[in-house]
């Protein structure tokens, strides 16, 4: 009796999110925006900072070939603990494509 297994990757997507009420933005990742938006905004998340507001809008999308490249996307940004980062991202999309390349 032969077995086959079948391996798939399912898409992933670094998120950032941003609040105005807070003037904030968040970083993650998820293999579903619409629905992490909806929990960020419903306060799913109890403890988690962005539970502290419910108008969290998506500011920027990209797409990862899986969860491990989306997590090291979300680490690099992460660490340039900047708001100009984040916001230069938006506005040179290039950039941000080749970020999304570089840690493929």
């Amino acid at each position: 009796m032969a077995v086959f297994f079948i391996s798939f990757e399912v898409m992933h997507y670094l998120y950032i999110i941003y609040s105005k009420s807070l003037d904030q933005y968040y970083i993650g990742e998820t293999v579903n925006v619409e629905i992490r938006l909806e929990q960020h905004n419903t306060g799913y998340y109890r403890k988690a900072s962005t539970s502290k507001a419910s108008d969290w809008r998506v500011y920027l999308i990209g797409e990862c070939i899986d969860r491990s490249h989306a997590r090291r996307v979300e680490d690099f940004i992460k660490k340039q603990e900047s708001r100009k980062f984040i916001k230069s991202l938006k506005v040179d999309q290039e950039k941000f494509n080749d970020i999304l390349e570089r840690f493929k």
